[in-house]
């Protein structure tokens, strides 16, 4: 739910193959993504200078060297320059579930993948100190307006995980709580880490919160004898 974990200083995806044996990406569409790379490298550079409600779009378009209307074909709101590092996981639970091995149940390959993030410290996980990850959260986190956009490509996350779950009621629920346990898990870890902890010292506490909240996940929320 954060950033990329291939590259926690720009969060995008390999410009060449998705990663999962798809063909190559094409050239208009490559020049596509480096332009919205650019453009929000541009704007957050610029937002944790002076902060996000400080920088104006026109500000934005002008050091990105494009025009105000061509940045909003692109971005159609200011809060997505921030947000657009979140793109590419916002179908990451739902593709995580279709590419399962035949034997592996839906929540078991859910577990084994953020259980897998927070062993490669992805900024996803919440588990990451790197340094350009944590001053991206603090501005995230920080900003309001951006916590609120942040709802909308959770909302979407969950939409493509019941879909992939089989779009049924029982299915809709079961998304939403996973969705809810993904993020909470990965606001957890990002909270210890700004409170002044490193990523290792939280890891084995992290590792078990995750346990527990998959065990929760399968069991339901009243006790078990």
């Amino acid at each position: 739910m954060v950033m990329n974990g291939e590259n926690p200083a720009n969060g995008g995806r390999s410009d060449s193959a998705s990663g999962d044996g798809a063909a190559p990406v094409g050239l208009r569409e490559r020049k596509k993504r480096l332009t919205y790379q650019a453009v929000s490298d541009a704007a957050i550079t610029m937002f944790l200078e002076r902060g996000f409600d400080k920088v104006s779009v026109a500000e934005v378009a002008a050091a990105a060297d494009i025009s105000k209307p061509t940045l909003f074909r692109y971005f159609p709101a200011k809060e997505d320059l921030v947000l657009h590092r979140f793109a590419d996981h916002e179908d990451e639970a739902a593709r995580v579930v279709t590419g399962r091995a035949p034997d592996e149940t839906p929540l078991d390959a859910l577990r084994r993948h953020f259980l897998d993030g927070l062993d490669r410290r992805d900024p996803v996980t919440g588990l990451c100190d790197a340094p350009q990850v944590l001053a991206f959260l603090r501005l995230l986190y920080g900003t309001p307006a951006l916590v609120a956009r942040l709802h909308a490509y959770q909302g979407r996350s969950e939409a493509a995980l019941a879909r992939a779950l089989g779009g049924g009621v029982p299915d809709r629920l079961a998304a939403g709580q996973i969705i809810a346990v993904l993020r909470i898990l990965a606001l957890e870890n990002w909270r210890r880490i700004d409170a002044g902890e490193s990523a290792d010292r939280v890891y084995a506490g992290a590792v078990q919160q995750a346990e527990e909240a998959f065990v929760q996940l399968r069991t339901g929320l009243e006790p078990h004898a």
